[in-house]
């Protein structure tokens, strides 16, 4: 049965990947120690979201704000090196996360991590993927075993431990620094109900439009990725509202280490 928890650990590090890289678009674009760009604050209309600033300027107060929550939700649909991925995963500074990883065009995997335990649940499609090539027995029997019941896990574990690094916003977004870089500014819209303003940057093939509240703080709404590898799209909300990290019951949770001292 051990053999299921590194697949948790494998989708955690397949999503924490792109979406590291998005954020890494996002830094690149930010602008520190420089003098203001070619659009004067004095020719701004006072109406204009982010008045003379340039498009880096505000790429710079988006991940400085963004750095300060505490917690968020990512929905994310990419195109990963390794198939389809989409995610929808509350997660804060506490290491605290809820949600579900799809892999490929079915296989989903539900996760919640509360404190020093972390618990796993798989579907049908998923359980049947990572247990092509063995026997219809062997698939059957981890069915019958694994199908609506939670894994639990130390998080703490070495290798459980790695794959929950996605959990931690604080871990992830503190991987960042603002730095030299270019981005336009872009036409004002609305994403998930909140106002914002588009920026854009052209790195080769690579295409990143940013997405930045300019309404209250001006938190990363979405970032939209073409070309390049991971391409997709990364969305922000619920900032610092809490994550609905509860235990299961306990009747639905195999706890994989009583099962091996069995």
């Amino acid at each position: 049965p051990r053999r299921y928890t590194p697949m948790s650990s494998t989708a955690l590090r397949t999503l924490k990947r792109p979406v590291l890289a998005a954020l890494c678009a996002v830094t690149a674009l930010g602008l520190t120690a420089c003098g203001p760009s070619g659009s004067g604050s004095g020719e701004a209309k006072k109406a204009e979201p982010f008045a003379g600033l340039s498009g880096s300027q505000i790429a710079n107060k988006a991940i400085k704000a963004t750095k300060t929550a505490d917690s968020l939700t990512l929905d994310a649909n990419l195109k990963t090196t390794e198939g389809p991925m989409k995610a929808f995963m509350a997660l804060d500074t506490k290491g605290q996360c809820a949600g579900t990883i799809t892999m490929g065009p079915t296989g989903t995997m539900e996760v919640i991590k509360a404190g020093k335990e972390a618990y796993i649940r798989f579907d049908e499609a998923f359980l049947r993927e990572q247990n092509e090539g063995g026997s219809p027995e062997e698939t059957e029997a981890a069915l019958k075993m694994l199908k609506g019941r939670w894994l639990k896990t130390d998080a703490n574990d070495p290798e459980a431990k790695e794959g929950l690094e996605m959990c931690d916003l604080g871990a992830m977004l503190g991987e960042f620094e603002t730095g030299a870089g270019s981005a336009e500014r872009g036409e004002e819209t609305t994403v998930n109900g909140k106002k914002a303003l588009t920026l854009t940057e052209k790195d080769g093939d690579t295409t990143y439009k940013i997405y930045v509240a300019t309404e209250g703080e001006p938190y990363l709404l979405k970032i939209d990725q073409k070309g390049g590898e991971d391409p997709g799209t990364l969305s922000f909300t619920d900032y610092n509202k809490p994550v609905p990290a509860k235990k299961p019951a306990a009747k639905d949770i195999l706890d994989l280490d009583k099962l091996g001292a069995e």
